[in-house]
């Protein structure tokens, strides 16, 4: 198995990382031919000749590059002080707010879509999940008394989130086993993310798995405005990364707009 492949493996088992982040790592050791022995001029070769891309897109590469080599160095792939990215300089990027996807849009997929796409969509959109959470979920891990759902996310941390009626109807009946597949062998967390992202596209809407979540967060920051709780409900393992959705979910925006068109 090629060592790039490994470290694949390695970070979705061992580390869980999403498929997105998973997939975007592949794409970029695809553009480097060579990257597993590469030296300092080969790194930097390879890191100009890709100046024509975004930021956005430049600082995931070399973040999917540096991780490598040091992974590499943890494990004697590489020498201890091997870092051929050592000199390259990471390109600033502009702060992006979150953009979850609309009520109507939402709803909209929802009337599209049923079974297990639709138990998937539900618990992204009202429970929160991440794609690799929802894909793993059992039957087991909701409690119904209590209204809970016990995750194991990032970090393999456990957290609770509530169970509301709608979404505990929206995935029922209760067969046991895997959730969103019905008592069925589960999906990946990749293969899931596709499917659901396919569905989304197939409703004419413009969002992805993702979006679902981002929706949570910032209808619960709205309607809460607890930015701990709702750290908690998402995983986060600092409320600054939660604080990103406070921008769009701030009541006072919709204070000022009304004030200043009266």
């Amino acid at each position: 198995m090629a060592l790039t492949e490994e470290y694949l493996r390695y970070l979705e088992v061992d580390r869980r990382y999403s498929p997105n982040t998973i997939a975007t790592y592949r794409r970029t050791y695809a553009t480097f031919p060579g990257i597993e022995t590469a030296g300092r001029e080969a790194v930097e070769e390879w890191w100009n000749s890709h100046t024509d891309k975004a930021p956005t897109t430049r600082r995931n590469e070399i973040a999917a590059v540096r991780s490598f080599y040091k992974w590499c160095r943890i494990w004697e792939h590489r020498g201890p002080t091997d870092d051929p990215t050592h000199r390259i300089t990471t390109p600033r990027v502009g702060k992006r707010l979150p953009r979850p996807i609309g009520r109507e849009d939402l709803h909209r997929v929802l009337a599209s879509t049923e079974g297990p796409l639709r138990r998937a969509i539900c618990l992204g959109a009202y429970g929160g999940l991440r794609v690799d959470e929802a894909a793993a979920l059992d039957w087991a891990d909701i409690d119904r008394e209590t209204s809970r759902i016990y995750i194991r996310g990032k970090g393999d941390k456990d957290r609770a989130v509530g169970l509301s009626p709608l979404l505990l109807d929206s995935l029922l009946p209760d067969t046991g086993g895997n959730v969103v597949r019905a008592g069925e062998p589960p999906w990946s967390a990749n293969l899931l993310q596709q499917k659901v992202n396919a569905a989304i596209r197939a409703a004419g809407v413009d969002g992805t798995f993702h979006k679902l979540r981002s929706r949570f967060a910032t209808v619960a920051l709205a309607s809460t405005g607890n930015l701990l709780a709702v750290s908690r409900a998402l995983g986060h393992s600092s409320p600054a990364t939660t604080a990103i959705y406070a921008a769009t979910s701030d009541s006072d925006l919709d204070l000022i707009a009304d004030a200043v068109t009266r």
